[in-house]
């Protein structure tokens, strides 16, 4: 028979109180880590507006946390393409998506075609420049005079792509191409212009509506340039809320938030 000196039991009883607490908890964080969900959105830098507000909806009404990042559509395929741990990629073009999808990176079946744009022509908001009719022959170089035009890189950002596109087509890309200050995505664009570090930029109306500090000058007609368009999809290693969260996208409380930002709407809404 072993005896328990008093020191010896003080140990134990200590060490029985250590694992009772620790049960305790255990039981007691367990279902709040369990409620603990969340969502990581890829979303091109235009949606940052009207996305944080949707995704504002989107957690009130099912609690489950959503963790945006905003860059050029072009830097978010990548780093998806290289394992970053996204749920969701909004695009500001098929052509992004399109290749993320081309990497095995894309849950293919869960894309649509969400959102449409335009891209517009803006200056400082105390700019001379007014009204500014875009067209054929439109001279996009005199207007800039020696000044800088701001938008995305022309090679990998969409909004520099739907802007070369349109000037190439209205054939003033070729005098206006030197003057070009491409920047690493649509709002760092606008950016320049709002501090008149670019006395002219083409970015999108969604992105002109929300900055105080520049104006539209003019609007590129809409066949001057591929279709402005947003799919969104999940990616192969989204969780399974992705599928409510892409559902929530579709529903009229999103298109509501969506067009209140100057966004049109691509898909019949749910409800």
């Amino acid at each position: 028979m072993h005896r328990l000196y008093p020191s010896r039991l003080a140990g134990l009883v200590a060490a029985f109180k250590i694992l009772a607490f620790a049960i305790l908890c255990g039981s007691a964080l367990s279902p709040a880590l369990a409620q603990d969900k969340s969502l990581t959105v890829f979303a091109a830098a235009s949606m940052k507006n009207a996305l944080d507000d949707v995704d504002a909806a989107y957690t009130a009404k099912t609690g489950v946390k959503i963790v945006a990042s905003y860059a050029a559509s072009s830097a978010l395929a990548k780093q998806i393409e290289q394992g970053a741990p996204a749920d969701i990629f909004v695009s500001a073009d098929t052509d992004w998506m399109d290749y993320a999808t081309s990497k095995k990176a894309i849950d293919e079946p869960t894309r649509v075609n969400l959102l449409g744009n335009s891209i517009v022509l803006i200056a400082p908001k105390d700019s001379g420049i007014d009204h500014v009719t875009i067209g054929q022959g439109f001279d996009l170089s005199k207007l800039a005079g020696t000044g800088k035009i701001a938008t995305g890189d022309v090679n990998a950002v969409p909004v520099g792509k739907y802007a070369k596109a349109a000037l190439e087509k209205l054939g003033a890309w070729e005098a206006a191409a030197p003057k070009f200050a491409m920047a690493e995505s649509v709002r760092a664009a606008l950016t320049l212009v709002a501090r008149q570090e670019a006395p002219l930029g083409i970015v999108y109306s969604t992105d002109a509506k929300v900055e105080p500090g520049v104006k539209i000058v003019g609007t590129f007609p809409a066949d001057s340039h591929p279709p402005i368009i947003y799919p969104v999809a999940a990616t192969t290693t989204a969780k399974t809320e992705a599928a409510s969260y892409l559902a929530f996208l579709r529903s009229q409380a999103a298109k509501a938030i969506f067009e209140k930002y100057g966004f049109s709407f691509l898909v019949s809404p749910t409800t």
